[in-house]
This record gives structure tokens, C-alpha cells and sequence, in this order.
């Protein structure tokens, strides 16, 4: 049986260790995410700055495979638009940004990961902010699009009218729906079928439970962070296993956690676990 987790970081806390513990609870498979760039010691004053940051992940990922399946998710984090601007002014790191993610799409591309990730704030920012993160978040699916990847999006709290603004300007792009990703999602499956948008469910509380009551077009993640600040945020290592047999144990069977560990994160990621 596969079980895979779709999006978790690895940092300088416990790193293969916590892979470690995926595996020893019945974890298979694994999306590996880049942290912002101050986990990565450095302040980006151009695209090019992300190289340091992807290559480091990109290592990181070759490592993980020691010890699970693991593929890697490389691009930059909405919040860099505040951490960028607030030094370099916020219409020039829109542009870094842009360029970054150009560059994580060119490592799609060498098969060296298979999805990029943007987004916007999860916090409050000035119309400014807000229009420029939007044009980043295009700018992400133009890549995406152009190099046949998915994109995980981090975003402010789930709102229909939100996703629905996402699926919109997705579709301008010209990407396929499904392969947009709501990183952090609600178990609000039937919402996420009919935008088109993909939810990566949180597996926190019953989550996971009431996604799969719902139907099974979602896949499931920890977004573990590994920070030695932050021990166990936001999910452990060992919860994605925990949460597939504990829908075994309600009824649901082996076919449905394929299902959801599997075929849709090969749908989703254009891979074959």
C-alpha cells in the first residue's frame, strides 16, 4: 500500500530522521518543499539567489531518497514578498520573485522536481502587495503551464470566493485546473470538485475523516516544517500513516487510500510513484 504525504519540509531538526519516522509508521512516498529563503542563510537580491536555495533542496531530496520515494517541490514563498520588499521595494521583488520561479521551472523541466510552488500572503497586506503577489501568482502558472508541472499554492484561509479567483486567473494561464494545488486545504472536497481546484487536505483533527466521507479526489499532508524552534509543527512526520489506517480501521479499504496516495498525486504531479 502507498501512503504518501504531499507536502513536508525538512530543515535542520530531526531531516532524515523524520523521514525516518514516515517510514517506520508505513510511509512510502513523499512531497519535499523548500523553505522560504532564510532557512537558507541568505537575503535574495536577484532570481539567481534562489539557485543557493534550490540546489540545497535539491541535495536534501537526493538524501531523503536513502530512505523513502521522495520528489521535489522547489519555488518561492509569498511571503518573500514582504521580506524582499520591505528592503528592495515591493515591485522589484515581485520581479525577483518572477525570475526565481523561472528558474525553478527550468529544474522541472532537467526532471530534477516535479512541481514549483507561489502563492499569495496568509496575512494582511496593502492593495500594492496584494495586486503584485496576484501577478506572481500568474506568473506561476504561465511557467507551469509552459513546462507541464503542478503548482502548490499557498494562500490566505480558504474562502470559496477565494479559490474561485484563483481557479479564474489559473484559467486564464492556461493551466489545467487539477493541477493547481491548495497546499493546507479544508476537507471541503465537494467545493474544490466543482472549481477544479486540487485540496491538499491538512491532516489535523478529523480532516482526513471528513474529506473521505465527502469523496476522494484530495491528497493528504503534514506540512511538517522541521524547525528545531518549532518541534512537531504543524504535523509530525508519523501523522499521514497514522491517518490512513485509521480509515482502514473506520471501513474505508486499501483501494481508497490508493486512491487518494497514489492515483491522484500521479494525476495531479504527472509521475509514477
Amino acid at each position: 500500500m502507498f501512503i504518501t504525504d504531499d507536502h513536508m519540509h525538512l530543515y535542520r531538526y530531526k531531516r532524515l530522521e523524520a523521514l525516518k519516522e514516515f517510514k517506520r509508521a508505513g510511509g512510502t512516498h513523499v512531497l519535499l518543499v523548500n523553505l522560504p529563503s532564510r532557512y537558507y542563510d541568505i537575503f535574495p537580491a536577484e532570481g539567481k539567489s534562489f539557485k543557493h536555495v534550490f540546489d540545497s533542496h535539491i541535495r536534501l531530496v537526493e538524501e531523503a531518497n536513502t530512505v523513502v520515494r521522495a520528489y521535489a517541490v522547489l519555488g518561492v514563498h509569498p511571503a518573500e514578498i514582504t521580506i524582499i520588499g520591505e528592503k528592495l521595494g515591493y515591485e522589484a521583488a515581485a520581479e525577483i520573485m518572477k525570475d526565481a520561479l523561472e528558474i525553478a521551472g527550468k529544474y522541472v523541466e532537467e526532471g530534477r522536481a516535479v512541481a514549483i510552488k507561489s502563492g499569495r500572503p496568509h496575512y494582511t497586506v496593502s492593495g500594492e502587495v496584494w495586486e503584485l503577489s496576484n501577478e506572481v501568482m500568474f506568473h506561476a502558472f504561465e511557467i507551469a503551464k509552459d513546462v507541464d508541472c503542478a503548482v502548490q499554492l499557498h494562500t490566505e484561509s480558504f474562502s470559496r470566493k477565494g479559490i474561485e479567483e484563483i481557479a479564474e486567473m489559473a484559467k486564464k494561464a492556461g493551466i489545467k485546473l487539477h493541477r493547481v494545488v491548495k497546499h493546507f486545504a479544508p476537507p471541503a472536497i465537494d467545493v474544490f470538485e466543482e472549481v477544479g481546484i486540487f485540496p491538499s487536505v491538512i491532516a489535523m483533527g478529523d480532516n482526513v475523516l471528513k474529506a473521505s466521507i465527502a469523496g476522494d479526489r484530495f491528497t493528504v499532508e503534514t506540512d511538517y516544517i522541521d524547525d528545531p524552534n518549532r518541534p512537531g509543527a504543524v504535523l509530525g512526520p508519523k501523522t499521514v500513516p497514522k491517518k490512513m489506517k485509521e480509515l482502514l480501521k473506520k471501513g474505508f479499504d486499501e483501494d481508497f487510500v490508493m486512491k487518494i496516495c497514489k492515483d491522484n498525486v500521479e494525476k495531479v504531479y504527472g509521475i509514477e510513484l
